[in-house]
């Protein structure tokens, strides 16, 4: 692969101004002449890849994050077994760059604030992937989590349930739909021990979370049991008048979602059931149903 450079001396052997560098080999070429100028040119190109994200690069390195324990500024040994010169190593040196490594990752975390971390970020990027979450809610959950080891809040309690929690309320604070039940599964915790460190959280951290509004959990509902956009509409409007009579403080905001949607569909002659429905919205069907006793007295 080769780059046209600009120069303005030109060839020193014919004097041309083509000159053109092999991006691989690093040379400075004529393409008139074919006279090597210079052997080792630095690259003057865009920014490498560091990691397989195309969205960040850099040359120095990948970005810092709060969901490493060591905010990713460690250094690692290259599991490469080449020298400089991109040639294979003797079996000894192999050996002796394995124990290396192993010691290298052992160093990482030395105290057990830095055990803690690990263990504790872990489940929360495993959670992540079943909760389809963004990486900013989990920075968020991450961030809440490490002023909770500063005021040792861990202490006696169980780390998967207060990473757990921390994401939760990371959930809440945005705005992102997901229930309690649904994170406890995730991590496969008791849900009431989830809900104990999710109010310990709050108390202790003083951290003000927004009201859960019901008709951002519509359209979550309505794509896993396939309804249409026009039964979603219809379910957001009977929502908003809910909210301004005032009739939806104090409720599940997935079971207002959840009855909603099955009354827009009973309105729009959509085919769902009770029961699809409340498995989407993680609500039994008794409460879809009592919601609906209260939501079918509004004028819609």
């Amino acid at each position: 692969m080769s780059q046209q450079l600009t120069n303005k001396e030109g060839c020193p052997r014919c004097g041309k101004k083509n000159l053109v560098t092999d991006t691989e080999s690093g040379e400075l070429f004529c393409t008139k002449c074919g006279f090597v100028i210079n052997e080792k040119v630095s690259d003057s190109g865009p920014e490498r890849r560091f990691s397989d994200d195309t969205a960040n690069k850099s040359r120095t390195g990948d970005k810092t994050s709060l969901t490493r324990h060591d905010h990713g500024l460690s250094t690692i040994i290259n599991p490469i077994n080449k020298d400089s010169a991109g040639k294979t190593l003797s079996s000894s040196m192999r050996s002796s760059l394995r124990r290396l490594r192993i010691w290298d990752s052992r160093s990482r975390a030395h105290s057990s604030i830095d055990r803690n971390l690990q263990h504790a970020l872990s489940e929360l990027l495993k959670m992540k992937e079943k909760l389809t979450l963004s990486d900013a809610i989990v920075e968020k959950a991450a961030y809440i989590y490490r002023k909770a080891l500063e005021k040792k809040l861990v202490r006696g309690r169980s780390i998967s349930g207060l990473i757990a929690a921390s994401l939760y309320a990371a959930c809440r604070e945005s705005g992102t739909p997901r229930t309690i039940k649904e994170v406890s599964n995730a991590i496969d915790i008791k849900r009431r021990d989830l809900a104990v460190c999710y109010r310990m959280l709050l108390l202790e951290l003083e951290l003000k979370m927004p009201v859960a509004d019901s008709v951002q959990c519509i359209a979550r509902i309505a794509s896993q049991t396939g309804l249409s956009e026009k039964t979603k509409r219809y379910a957001m409007k009977i929502l908003k008048k809910a909210e301004e009579d005032q009739s939806s403080s104090g409720k599940d905001p997935m079971g207002l979602a959840a009855s909603a949607l099955y009354l827009a569909t009973l309105k729009m002659d959509e085919k769902s059931s009770q029961k699809s429905i409340a498995l989407a919205a993680g609500v039994t069907e008794v409460t879809i149903r009592n919601r609906c006793k209260e939501l079918k007295l509004l004028d819609v």
